[in-house]
C-alpha cells in the first residue's frame, strides 16, 4: 500500500527543508503533496525562490495522508501559526494517531498544541521554549518519538527527510534513498 504525505507550504518557508524532504521521499515512492496553505499555490520561499504547489488546502482529503510535514523558517513558520484551518488538519491527524513532522522553528507549532508533551524533540534554537513538555534535545540533528520527528535546522534537512521516511517506509528504505544519493 502505498504512503501518502504532505508538505504544508506557506510563504516564507526554508526552501532546503522543504524540497529537500520533497525529493527525498518521492524518490522512495512515497504519494508526496505539497499544499498551500496561503491564498495562491505559488509560495515565496524565504530566500526569494517561488514554489508551485501542488494544490490548496481545501483541495486534499486529509483522511488517507499518512505523514504531515511541516518546513521551518521564520516567516513560514508564524504563517503555518496563523493558519486555522492547518491546526485544525493537525488537532485531527495527531487524534488519529498519524505521524506529524516538523523542522527548524516549525516544531513550535505541534509543541504549542501540547504534541510533544513527554516526547524527545528538537528545534532551532531560541524555540525550545514552545516545546511545551518536551525532552529538549539541542544536539540531535532529527529526533524520532512515536509518531513524531522534529529537527534542528536546514543544516539537517537530509536526516530530518531520511527519519521521514524510516518512519513510513523503514530504516531499511531511508538507507537505500540516503546510498543513492552518496550520503
Amino acid at each position: 500500500m502505498e504512503k501518502k504525505a504532505v508538505v504544508f507550504l506557506a510563504d516564507g518557508f526554508e526552501e532546503i527543508e522543504g524540497l529537500t524532504t520533497v525529493d527525498f521521499l518521492r524518490r522512495a515512492g512515497v504519494d508526496l503533496i505539497t499544499v498551500s496553505i496561503m491564498d495562491s499555490t505559488e509560495i515565496m520561499g524565504s530566500h526569494g525562490i517561488p514554489i508551485e504547489a501542488d494544490m490548496m488546502m481545501n483541495e486534499l482529503k486529509y483522511d488517507d495522508v499518512d505523514m504531515f510535514i511541516l518546513p521551518g523558517g521564520g516567516v513560514g513558520t508564524e504563517n503555518l501559526e496563523q493558519s486555522d484551518k492547518l491546526r485544525d488538519i493537525l488537532i485531527k491527524a495527531n487524534k488519529a494517531e498519524k505521524f506529524i513532522s516538523a523542522i527548524c522553528a516549525a516544531p513550535r507549532v505541534i509543541g504549542k498544541l501540547g504534541f510533544l508533551n513527554g516526547k524527545k524533540a528538537t528545534c532551532y534554537p531560541g524555540n525550545e521554549k514552545f516545546l511545551e513538555g518536551a525532552e529538549y534535545h539541542p544536539e540531535e540533528k532529527a529526533v524520532t518519538d512515536g509518531r513524531f520527528v522534529t529537527s534542528r535546522g536546514m543544516g539537517a534537512s537530509i536526516e530530518f527527510a531520511a527519519a521521514n521516511c524510516a518512519q513510513l517506509l523503514g530504516q531499511e528504505k531511508a538507507d537505500e534513498i540516503l546510498a543513492q544519493i552518496q550520503y
